[in-house]
């Protein structure tokens, strides 16, 4: 076992710090030194702010010192991607168009958790302009690495919140999801990554991109998600969407065994090209899940390509944000995200509602499908990791992310659950991701599923340099 305490899951740290064998001061400083050894390589991180982390490291080792945490994840070092505002920190959204004024006194919903809870926070990763791309490279930060390759792309949006959770450099990092923003890092870092049901998550201000966009948590291990995903799901009321508060702990999900369940795996969803090595490794741990007892049967869930479909809502929640902006704004906006808001601009509104309408029936074919189904796998992702400062793969002939990332969207789309757990290496070295989405409201079954996996398969991280 190790005995770098940056190293430490989050649940291995709450331990330690009841068993008093570790202070949270004592992890902390040993992520800010990891931070300080790798991030000049990955560039995971706008900010970080080593003073106000320490000063709420030795505010929570006292609490512990006298057997009184505050909450669920006190001292657990935190990241927050920088498209959530965070009390003291600017909010920049990976935009030059931004500034860096305040005043900065108002957290997030799931901020204000962590925060109430004692999380430690470290600062606020990097993400693409407005989350706008599936890569993380940004007019403002630069280009973010994949610390399995730095040659490679980490994914995106939330490609700071993985590449910080692959290289350790925090135990709990939030993320958001509008069109695969946390399954498609957490897939080509070789995290666990999960985009609950919509609405969970409470979220205000509501994102530019509405409903397809969820908040969830970036782990290295299934149980830290699962511990993360109870506090953020605390409620809200400032959040007109949100679902009725449970007061659930998810940890508790993960016990469940996958025993007679019924699952549906579709390798291409009826449609998608999967590059050969990830399909092998995707179908076997699909099979994975018929030694673990579940009846596991290939099946087309019938949802056909959606990428039109999407398309509409993302261009024209792109053209939305940028609608309120200044010409001096707009001039300074990388150029793949401008063009994206005037490609927007031009749909009308018949066209919108016409989406609307094929998003709705789209959403109850799906539930009709996981009625049928306890979860249905896929691919994360049909191909590894690609260069780094592209936002598709040299070659390919496409134009935009969205034509490498067929399994992500239709499942912000229809709102459902879903995760993504690393399943084997391909012949490059870099990770292949199974998808597992669950039925609308049953998260449970997504992170006992997860955990079920992860105890065969555990989560390897990469031997960084």
């Amino acid at each position: 076992m190790t005995t770098d305490p940056a190293l430490f899951s989050a649940t291995e740290l709450l331990h330690a710090y009841a068993q008093k064998t570790l202070s949270p001061v004592e992890a902390t400083k040993a992520v800010l030194v990891r931070i300080d050894k790798y991030d000049g390589t990955f560039n995971a991180f706008r900010l970080v702010d080593e003073a106000r982390a320490l000063e709420a490291a030795r505010a929570s080792e006292a609490r512990w010192v006298k057997g009184v945490p505050a909450g669920l994840v006190d001292g657990v070092p935190t990241t927050i991607k920088d498209l959530v505002a965070t009390k003291g920190w600017s909010t920049r959204r990976g935009s030059l168009s931004s500034s860096e004024d305040g005043p900065w006194d108002e957290d997030h919903p799931l901020v204000g958790k962590l925060r109430a809870h004692g999380a430690v926070l470290l600062g606020k990763t990097t993400t693409p302009e407005f989350g706008w791309k599936g890569v993380t490279d940004s007019p403002l930060t630069g280009i973010t690495r994949n610390p399995w390759d730095p040659s490679k792309t980490p994914g995106g949006s939330s490609g700071g919140a993985a590449a910080a959770a692959a290289a350790c450099m925090g135990a709990l990092h939030h993320g958001s999801d509008g069109g695969g923003s946390i399954r498609m890092p957490a897939g080509y870092t070789g995290i666990y990554g999960i985009k609950p049901t919509f609405g969970r998550v409470p979220t205000w201000p509501a994102s530019g991109f509405g409903s397809l966009s969820h908040q969830g948590p970036m782990t290295r291990t299934v149980a830290d998600a699962s511990l993360m995903l109870t506090v953020m799901a605390e409620p809200d009321p400032k959040d007109w969407y949100a679902l009725p508060a449970t007061g659930e702990d998810w940890r508790g999900s993960l016990g469940a065994s996958v025993k007679g369940w019924r699952i549906a795996f579709s390798p291409d969803l009826g449609h998608a090209e999967v590059d050969p090595e990830i399909a092998a490794l995707v179908k076997a741990a699909a099979e994975t899940f018929t030694a673990l007892g579940a009846h596991v049967e290939e099946v087309d869930p019938g949802l056909g390509d959606q990428h039109d479909l999407f398309r509409t809502f993302w261009y024209t929640g792109a053209a939305r944000l940028q609608r309120t902006m200044t010409e001096e704004q707009l001039a300074v906006l990388e150029p793949g995200f401008r063009q994206v808001g005037l490609e927007g601009a031009e749909i009308t509104l018949n066209d919108y509602l016409d989406a609307n309408a094929e998003r709705e029936a789209a959403g109850t074919k799906l539930n009709q499908f996981l009625d049928r189904y306890d979860l249905l796998l896929t691919p994360t992702l049909p191909i590894t990791a690609f260069e780094v400062g592209e936002e598709v793969p040299v070659g390919s002939g496409m134009d935009r992310w969205t034509r490498w990332t067929p399994f992500s969207y239709p499942f912000n789309l229809g709102r459902h659950p879903a995760a993504t757990i690393p399943c084997g290496l391909c012949s490059n070295g870099l990770p292949a991701g199974l998808q597992i989405v669950g039925p609308m409201n049953r998260d449970d079954k997504v992170l006992a599923a997860s955990r079920a996996y992860e105890t065969v398969r555990p989560i390897a991280l990469p031997a960084l340099a």
